[in-house]
């Protein structure tokens, strides 16, 4: 995958934004139409700047089509053939620098193939503030871990080639903060798909979710049933839960077992959810049955806000437990809404910020009549988990 000192072929590039949460980075200001404009965000967030660089016009097409439209070129006929079918941005390579449509060079790459060569990318040593790093070999994590702690709090720009979009993820996740950007270097415009699915699902812009309040009317101890507790690999936080509900139409905000008790230990990874048959809601806008998850499936988390992240599923455990009837009512609809738990002190159902006695949740075994919880009303009709319109009636 070295990005060779003179280009024999057209070459192409796109650029996406997208805001992320990561603390403590500037960004370079002599990367034109490419640049990642924290200005434009809140103050702690970022822009991801991803570049594909494919000879594939199919590829170049799907990154017209969700809306990046900053190429980069080894030719002026090929970038003038692919704007008489598309509006694009043109930026060109030259050997191991990239220059924009004034021939001023704006970013430059290096190949890197040793741990010496790794550090002398450090911000004083760069000669321009914006830096494409081609790492050779199977070695990347560490290198993009050494290089995010070297660049923090500067103001230069680092991106990295990836061969894939499994890659890219590993380079924009290093030491939680990431890389500026990637370079996307594939003929395959399912990697394309693949990495704005997975900006999609943690775009913090559009991560909040509209709760509803709603009051118990019902609580009842049933029988015996096989429930489903959901061990993620990160830690959840008190507020944060899963969505689940006996129908789709209406999902309870299950708290964590963040919160200590004089039952047993903290464990703020574990969230036990409902029996095997209720819906979660998963990215995408999807549901999914409790008893389809699997170790590596993606979750929604969400707070007491509405504000959600991504996690993934470590491990399931469905086990046959003693089961309690949850129902209420929504405070500013018609709507009613159910869901089976196990009767558990450590099992709670997530409150409104405001009220419920200053509680963050309430144990399902505390749980009366009159008591408000926080649910997420959505479309009923599901067909594999995607919403749908039709005609359906759930009791």
């Amino acid at each position: 995958m070295a990005v060779s000192s003179s280009v024999g072929s057209a070459k192409s590039l796109a650029c996406f934004h997208i805001s992320r949460l990561a603390p403590q980075r500037t960004v370079c200001s002599r990367l034109p139409s490419i640049r990642m404009c924290a200005s434009l965000a809140a103050p702690s967030e970022l822009k991801k700047t991803v570049w594909v660089w494919t000879e594939n016009r199919r590829v170049m097409t799907a990154a017209v089509e969700r809306g990046w439209s900053t190429f980069l070129f080894g030719s002026k006929e090929l970038s003038e053939d692919w704007s008489s079918t598309a509006r694009i941005h043109p930026l060109f390579i030259d050997g191991l620098e990239i220059l924009d449509e004034g021939n001023q060079k704006v970013a430059a790459i290096s190949v890197i193939s040793s741990p010496s060569e790794l550090q002398l990318i450090q911000p004083e040593n760069m000669e321009l503030q914006n830096t494409v790093i081609d790492f050779q070999g199977d070695w990347q994590v560490i290198p993009a871990e050494n290089i995010v702690a070297a660049f923090q709090g500067c103001t230069g720009t680092v991106l990295a080639v990836s061969k894939n979009s499994t890659e890219a993820q590993v380079f924009l996740e290093a030491l939680e903060q990431g890389l500026d950007g990637v370079v996307l270097k594939v003929e395959d415009m399912d990697d394309i798909i693949k990495l704005k699915d997975y900006f999609d699902r943690r775009n913090e812009a559009k991560s909040q979710l509209q709760l509803t309040k709603a009051t118990v009317s019902k609580v009842e101890v049933v029988g015996m049933g096989d429930r489903v507790c959901v061990d993620l690999c990160s830690i959840m936080r008190p507020g944060e839960g899963l969505l689940v509900g006996s129908y789709a139409r209406g999902m309870f905000l299950v708290h964590s077992e963040c919160l200590e008790t004089s039952y047993i230990a903290s464990r703020p990874f574990r969230v036990n959810a409902g029996p095997v048959h209720a819906y979660v809601t998963v990215p995408g806008d999807k549901t999914s049955y409790l008893s389809e998850l699997r170790s590596g499936r993606e979750v929604i988390v969400v707070d007491q806000n509405g504000l959600w992240r991504t996690l993934i599923v470590g491990r399931v455990k469905i086990e046959s437990r003693p089961l309690i009837l949850v129902e209420a009512k929504e405070n500013s609809g018609s709507g009613t809404y159910s869901i089976f738990l196990q009767n558990a002190e450590t099992v709670a159902l997530i409150t409104p910020d405001k009220g419920s006695g200053g509680r963050t949740a309430i144990p399902v075994t505390s749980l009366k009549v009159g008591d408000e919880v926080l649910v997420r009303k959505q479309g009923a009709a599901r067909h594999t988990g995607i919403e749908i319109q039709e005609f359906i009636v759930e009791k």
